[in-house]
C-alpha cells in the first residue's frame, strides 16, 4: 500500500499592499531635498537687513516718477528681502487665524497624500470605492476652489499679500538708492512679477522630477 505525502499548502507570492507606505517616500525626500537647496540658495542672495533699514538713506521722493524709479532700483537690489517681507506678512496673518491655517494645511496634505506622492500602483480608495487619477485630480481641484474661494482662506491670503506688497512699495519709494551698487549680471529693469515667476519656476523644477517618479 503506497503512502501519500502530506498535502502541499499553496503559497501566494502576491505582496500585501497594506504594508506599503501611503506615499512614495524616496520621491518625497528627493522633493524636500531639492526644495531645501533652492530655499538656501535664495536666502543666501539676500542683502544685509541693516542696509535695508538704514534710516539715513530714507527721503521723500520729489515726484511720482522718482518714486517709481526708486521702487524699481530698490527691488533689483533688495528683491530677496522684499519677498521675505511678504512671506513674513503672510505667515503672521495665517498664524493669527488658526482655522484658516488648518484649512490650508489640510488642503496641502490632501494634494501630497492623495495625488502628488501617492504611488501609481496604489489607487485611491474611499469608502470602498476606487478612484482613478483623473477622478482624484478633479476632486482635489474642486476642493481647492472651495477652500480658497468659498472660505476665509482666499480673502486672508489676498489681504496679507496686499499688505506685504504695500510695505515693499512704501519702502522702495522712500529708500534712496544712490548708495546701492548692483552687480553687472543683475538686470535693473526686471519686474516684480517676473521675479515671482522665476521663484515659481524653481519650485516647479524641484517638484516635477519627484512627482514624475511616482507616476512611472
Amino acid at each position: 500500500m503506497s503512502s501519500t505525502g502530506p498535502p502541499v499548502l499553496p503559497i501566494s507570492t502576491v505582496q500585501s499592499t497594506e504594508s506599503q507606505p501611503p506615499i512614495s517616500v524616496s520621491a518625497f525626500r528627493a522633493f524636500l531635498s531639492r526644495l531645501n537647496d533652492s530655499f538656501r540658495n535664495g536666502i543666501s542672495q539676500r542683502r544685509p537687513w541693516p542696509e535695508l533699514t538704514d534710516s539715513s538713506a530714507f527721503s521723500k521722493p520729489e515726484s511720482f516718477s522718482e518714486a517709481t524709479l526708486r521702487i524699481r532700483k530698490n527691488y533689483s537690489y533688495f528683491r530677496v528681502n522684499y519677498l521675505m517681507v511678504i512671506g513674513f506678512t503672510l505667515a503672521f496673518s495665517l498664524l493669527s487665524h488658526p482655522f484658516s491655517l488648518l484649512l490650508l494645511l489640510g488642503l496641502l496634505f490632501s494634494w501630497v497624500f492623495m495625488y502628488l506622492f501617492r504611488p501609481a500602483d496604489q489607487p485611491l480608495v474611499i469608502f470602498g470605492r476606487t478612484f482613478s487619477d483623473r477622478e482624484t485630480l478633479g476632486i482635489l481641484i474642486i476642493l481647492s476652489v472651495f477652500v480658497i474661494f468659498l472660505t476665509s482662506v482666499g480673502s486672508l491670503l489676498i489681504s496679507a499679500i496686499m499688505v506685504g506688497f504695500g510695505l515693499v512699495c512704501a519702502h522702495g519709494a522712500f529708500r534712496a538708492p544712490e548708495d546701492l551698487f548692483l552687480d553687472e549680471q543683475e538686470p535693473a529693469n526686471t519686474g516684480f512679477l517676473s521675479f515671482l515667476g522665476g521663484a515659481a519656476s524653481n519650485a516647479a523644477a524641484a517638484a516635477v522630477p519627484a512627482v514624475s517618479a511616482t507616476r512611472i
